[in-house]
Parts: structure tokens; C-alpha cells; sequence
């Protein structure tokens, strides 16, 4: 890859439209669920499909239920987007996922969805 085009792909990647928010993982057989934020939805989502494909747990926290009732039983739920605005920083973005998370998780210890 020459110069000029590994700029432009940088370039390309910093100008990105980033969509971040809460997604719920959850177990369909014991109707088990954890609730996470990211501000790259489409990343995690893609970390719970490579989690999939190599049929391993997405994490430490569900490798019990994993083990037991196997990947099939898994769903992937993206609960909330938010698109980072054009003069928001990082971390602003990152503040105001976290904010949306605790909203959620309000939401669904009361019993919401």
C-alpha cells in the first residue's frame, strides 16, 4: 500500500460517522441479559459475531450460561443509537453513551422490556 493511499484510509477513518449507544446480549434460554454501551456499535456488534463463529463467549461474565445452553441461544439487541455530533469530542460522546446506559439500565431493572 503506498503513501497516498494509507493517508487517504486514515483520512477516511477519522472522518467517520460514529454511531455509538446501549445493546443488551442475551441468553434465550434462562432469559439472562447484560446490558453494554459502545461508542462503536457496529464494532461490538461485530465482536459478538466473531464471538459466534469461534463459539465462544462473548465475555467472562456469560461463559457460564454460554457453556451451558450453547451460542444459538444468544442474541445480539441494539436498545439505542447515538450518532457523535460534528463538534463533540470523544470523550463528550463517550459521557453521554455512558448517561444513555444508566437511563437503560434504570429502564430494565424496573422491569421495561
Amino acid at each position: 500500500m503506498d503513501k497516498l493511499s494509507k493517508k487517504a484510509l486514515k483520512e477516511q477513518y477519522k472522518n467517520r460517522v460514529l454511531v455509538g449507544g446501549v445493546y443488551r446480549i442475551q441468553c434465550n434460554a434462562n432469559d439472562a441479559f447484560w446490558v453494554r454501551a459502545a461508542i462503536d456499535l457496529q464494532g461490538s456488534k461485530n465482536r459478538f459475531q466473531f464471538s459466534l463463529s469461534m463459539d465462544s463467549s462473548p465475555e467472562p461474565c456469560m461463559a457460564e450460561a454460554w457453556n451451558q445452553f450453547g451460542k444459538s441461544s444468544f442474541s445480539y439487541e441494539i436498545l439505542e443509537e447515538l450518532q457523535k455530533k460534528e463538534l463533540q469530542t470523544e470523550g463528550e460522546f463517550a459521557e453521554d453513551i455512558n448517561i444513555l446506559l444508566e437511563i437503560w439500565t434504570d429502564k430494565l431493572s424496573e422491569g421495561g422490556l
